[in-house]
């Protein structure tokens, strides 16, 4: 997932007092769109991320069926998911808010009308033995695959321990490959999404996790983006999917069903059910009605704006796009507002 500095509170400012409304603007459908649209299933890439996974209960459940939902979820990695939305081989990915911009940076604009989640404890910085806080890491070669959501991260795990990045030297490894680089000699941190993380603990005796994205809730949003011409084109079908979510989100979180989720999600991607729990605990799942507050314009993390407006310089700042994207134009609140 790609996933620091902080913007100006004068710049921040003006984004949010300006008194243009710019939010992102939805093509007007013609006929002949729409009933093109209605003969095809919606078609969704879908990979591995607990709040991604879930969606497969909703699936398992026949709910997007019973809402009159005609949904072809595919299932890719990550990285081949973004690939297939850029090549308009999808109707909707499941993506970070940072990684949308980046796509939109590569011309694919695709629009958030909702997030799934946020994380919570999913996103690690792990040190070995004898570093026991960020600010230990002042001097250390930590690996990290540069631009991804970790390195995000990383980025303000530092600001917090108020160590500026060249005091760091950042050895840029794919991530995959993090745990047999972590058992080098040579790195002392990592900075890593599950599950892993939990492959470089065990790879390296004594390691353990110094900060996570428990440490900055909502610093990473995952979100359901859906192309603008597509949306146009199906408002209602949309809205119906938010319906699902909801219920989805409810199904899992309700003790009385909770087991029956899990097993689903662990299922779907080969884990124990006892050791899925720990994922789906690092991921902070949102409803309808937590929706409608993240979508809420402002300049906190609490924001699915302020979060984007974050994750965009930084972007900038790490050469992943030269010029800083339309975060406005890159997400549609109405949906949620009008989904009761």
């Amino acid at each position: 997932m790609i996933k620091k500095a902080i913007l100006s509170s004068s710049i921040v400012t003006a984004i949010f007092l300006s008194g243009c409304d710019n939010t992102a603007k939805i093509p007007e459908p013609n006929i002949n769109t729409e009933n093109t649209a209605a003969s095809k299933p919606i078609t969704i890439g879908y990979s591995d991320w607990p709040g991604w996974v879930a969606w497969q209960v909703a699936i398992e459940k026949g709910w997007l069926k019973e809402a009159g939902l005609n949904v072809d979820f595919k299932w890719f990695d990550y990285s081949a998911s973004l690939s297939a939305f850029a090549a308009n081989q999808l109707d909707a990915v499941l993506v970070s808010n940072g990684d949308n911009l980046v796509t939109a940076s590569g011309g694919t604009k695709g629009v958030m009308i909702m997030a799934t989640d946020y994380s919570a404890g999913n996103d690690v910085i792990i040190a070995k033995q004898g570093i026991n806080s960020v600010g230990d890491l002042k001097g250390k070669s930590i690996a990290v695959e540069k631009g991804l959501v970790d390195h995000l991260l990383l980025s303000a795990a530092l600001a917090d321990a108020k160590i500026a990045a060249k005091d760091v030297k950042i050895v840029n490894t794919m991530t995959n490959e993090l745990p047999q680089v972590f058992a080098s000699p040579d790195v002392a941190a990592i900075a890593v999404w599950q599950p892993v993380a939990n492959q470089a603990l065990k790879a390296v005796a004594g390691s353990k996790i110094i900060y996570s994205s428990k440490d900055k809730p909502g610093l990473i949003y995952d979100t359901l983006t859906v192309n603008m011409t597509h949306l146009a084109a199906n408002k209602e079908e949309w809205k119906k999917v938010i319906q699902v979510w909801d219920k989805t989100v409810h199904y899992i979180n309700d003790p009385a069903t909770h087991a029956d989720a899990v097993k689903i999600m662990s299922a779907r991607v080969g884990v124990d059910p006892a050791q899925y729990e720990q994922f789906i605990g690092g991921t902070y799942l949102l409803d309808l009605a937590a929706n409608k507050q993240v979508f809420k314009k402002g300049i906190g993390l609490d924001s699915i704006y302020g979060s984007s407006y974050r994750v965009n310089k930084f972007n900038v700042e790490n050469g992943i796009y030269k010029t800083e994207m339309d975060v406005d134009g890159a997400i549609y609140p109405v949906l949620v507002e009008e989904v009761k």
